[in-house]
């Protein structure tokens, strides 16, 4: 499978090859002389690149899902609570959905763990700006509550946490996916709400 992008960095060539790698095997049986393979380039062109395959992984996951943040509804433009929960119920479905994420969840579990209990990625930056930017601007119109932006944005985004990746374990005959989805929109709602 080929990434929808056409950029002309070739890096963007090379991270293309390691997300086809990582669909078809895993993270564990991809190694950078693979992604060259693919890619069509020498082994060192790779290692020019990325020093190892934890680097390129890092660089593969921002590109992967700062995307995902980047094309969601621009919430800075209406910064009301329903349009933030919008927001973020939409971005945590396109994660679930996310192809190379279900892969690793799926195959290995163990790379989402540093960004869950260690540190933040690129990716989770990414999403806290434009959560903090979209509750200031919100707060200034007098549509969300009052509070720090940046720990109101880091509170939703630990609430969004176990949406994405546990909300399979809470899905059964009695509660739908969509049900999940309609609280996480409420509480984020009611939570911004001024």
């Amino acid at each position: 499978m080929t990434s929808h992008r056409h950029n002309t960095d070739p890096r963007d060539t090379y991270l293309d090859a390691a997300r086809e790698c990582i669909l078809d095997v895993g993270w564990r049986r991809t190694t950078l002389t693979e992604v060259a393979r693919r890619a069509g380039v020498s082994r060192m062109t790779i290692y020019r690149a990325w020093s190892d395959m934890p680097a390129l992984l890092g660089d593969l996951m921002t590109r992967e899902w700062g995307t995902l943040v980047a094309s969601g509804v621009d919430v800075a433009a209406s910064p009301t609570p329903d349009a933030i929960a919008d927001a973020v119920v939409t971005t945590v479905n396109a994660l679930r959905e996310n192809e190379l994420f279900t892969r690793i969840v799926e195959l290995d579990p163990e790379l989402i763990l540093p960004y869950l209990l260690s540190r933040r990625g690129r990716s989770q930056e990414l999403i806290l700006q434009v959560l903090a930017a979209a509750i200031a601007a919100g707060q200034e119109a007098g549509t969300i509550t009052d509070g720090d932006p940046q720990a109101v944005a880091r509170g939703l985004v630990l609430a969004a946490h176990g949406f994405v990746l546990s909300a399979h374990t809470m899905v059964d005959d009695a509660v739908d996916q969509s049900a999940l989805d309609d609280e996480l929109h409420a509480l984020i709602s009611r939570s911004l709400a001024p």
